[in-house]
């Protein structure tokens, strides 16, 4: 294939992404919605911190696993870095590489949520429940699992939401470089990522 053929085919020519910064309608779509769900996460987090001041809260490293969770958030954010790197490879056209990537950002979701149901079942073994705390106040129950459930919901959700776009990157739907789908998969994936830090750091290690 001659230089020119090349240069052709190849999004990035002289250097310039055509695709980059641009803002499309999906993109815009992502974003008002990434800030509305913020806001809910915000009000959560804010009504745990007013709850957790006002009553006698017990110490979350008392009864909350800690280590696995601490592996959990690094699974989470391994994933958001091959979810980058399936972008990447979207750009450069390496189809193998992509389905790869991506196929490791879904396994990494999948396993945060195992963990994240192994830990649900030891705590309610433990006494811990939706309504009843049985060495404080039941609160401290009902908003871990709120919170953390809620984000649990949104890790479910990107996950069936990286399974349907593996599958139409499977089908070819990616193989000319259009990476814009991708890209708006990846501000939901980040975002994700982004609030567990969040919330790990609130629920668990505060």
């Amino acid at each position: 294939m001659s230089d020119h053929a090349h240069h052709s085919h190849n999004p990035l020519i002289g250097g310039v992404d055509p695709q980059f910064a641009k803002a499309t309608p999906g993109k815009i779509g992502m974003w008002i919605f990434l800030v509305t769900d913020a806001m809910s996460f915000s009000g959560f987090l804010i009504a745990y911190a007013v709850l957790r001041s006002k009553l006698d809260w017990p110490h979350p490293a008392d009864y909350l696993g800690i280590t696995l969770s601490g592996i959990a958030t690094f699974l989470l954010i391994c994933s958001s870095v091959s979810m980058v790197l399936s972008i990447d490879a979207c750009k450069a056209r390496d189809r193998k590489a992509m389905l790869n990537w991506l196929l490791i950002t879904i396994i990494g979701g999948a396993i945060f949520l195992g963990i994240q149901a192994y830990e649900y079942t030891h705590l309610v073994h433990q006494g811990i429940t939706l309504s009843k705390f049985a060495h404080g106040p039941s609160l401290f129950g009902s908003t871990f699992y709120l919170i953390t459930g809620f984000h649990g919901l949104h890790v479910a959700t990107g996950v069936g939401y990286l399974i349907c776009e593996y599958i139409n990157a499977r089908k070819g739907h990616y193989d000319n470089g259009e990476y814009n789908r991708l890209e708006i998969l990846g501000l939901f994936w980040h975002f994700v990522d982004l609030v567990w830090i969040l919330v790990f750091t609130f629920i668990y290690l505060l």
